[in-house]
């Protein structure tokens, strides 16, 4: 048998994890010393109340190579073979404790993927894993083209404002000095290194929404096209109303758990599709 394994920046639900049988190892958020686990112990609903209503800024930390012993102890248990996929190293440490948990386990037969994206992403690699297990393609084949398909997957995503991102360490204060200004919609991506890249500076939402638009053009809609949100839906639905879903069919909505939001932060709309190479 084969298993996956990723990390809760995927945004999969528990039902169907366990559906598919993945097993999810949890990012962390720190909330005033309190230690939450992503999407185990810390909910959607609870997370963007503390960082929006109450005003509480999180920190977030990568699961310990302990946390992903446990799922690679099972593999080998059972003489499985296991594909990890993990959110992009360039954001998070995941992907480093994930290799050191495979040399503990010392076990061949688990292939860690990094990703080099996250949220739906994600979502489109895990899937796409699973589709291939299904059909019967062996691991080396699966493995094979998730690293092909990975630099094919585009976010674009419209965000308030960069000053999460520049807490966070993911942008420079320089950079973040652009989305300081009112009006200004700062449009980011992930680039073909898996780090965050900003991509252009829409004035007003409806501008930011065009650029989206112009971007879905892009998409193979031979797979998936997930719209996403942090907190709020307002902007999402606009830009929804404005897609031809004859000719780019969207899957339900996805809202980025707390580990995502906690650098993006709220009012958040986004695409993620896969298109040309990256």
């Amino acid at each position: 048998m084969i298993k996956i394994v990723t990390d809760s920046t995927a945004d999969i639900s528990p039902e169907m994890a366990s559906e598919l049988n993945i097993d999810i190892v949890p990012l962390k958020v720190c909330f005033n010393d309190c230690e939450y686990l992503d999407g185990v112990t810390l909910g959607r609903d609870e997370f963007y109340k503390n960082l929006v209503e109450n005003g509480i800024s999180p920190k977030t930390s990568q699961p310990t190579p302990n946390d992903y012993l446990t799922a690679f102890e099972k593999v080998k248990e059972a003489g499985d073979e296991c594909i990890c996929i993990t959110i992009s190293s360039a954001l998070s440490g995941t992907y480093s404790s994930a290799m050191l948990a495979k040399k503990m386990v010392d076990y061949d037969k688990i292939y860690i993927v990094d990703s080099l994206t996250t949220i739906a992403g994600m979502k489109i690699l895990v899937n796409q894993a699973h589709k291939r297990i299904e059909e019967g393609k062996n691991v080396l084949e699966i493995v094979e083209e998730i690293e092909e398909l990975k630099g094919r997957i585009h976010i674009v995503a419209a965000l308030s404002t960069l000053e999460y991102l520049k807490r966070g360490g993911r942008i420079s204060s320089a950079a973040a000095t652009i989305g300081s200004l009112a009006r200004i919609k700062p449009i980011v991506t992930i680039n073909v290194e898996g780090s965050i890249d900003i991509f252009a500076k829409a004035i007003g939402y409806q501008k930011a929404i065009n650029i989206i638009l112009e971007e879905l053009k892009k998409a193979d809609t031979d797979y998936p096209i997930y719209p996403v949100y942090t907190y709020g839906t307002d902007n999402l639905q606009k830009l929804i109303s404005n897609i031809d879903q004859t000719v780019y069919p969207l899957e339900e909505a996805v809202q980025a758990g707390p580990t995502v939001g906690t650098h993006v932060g709220p009012e958040v709309f986004a695409l993620v599709f896969v298109g040309p190479k990256r």
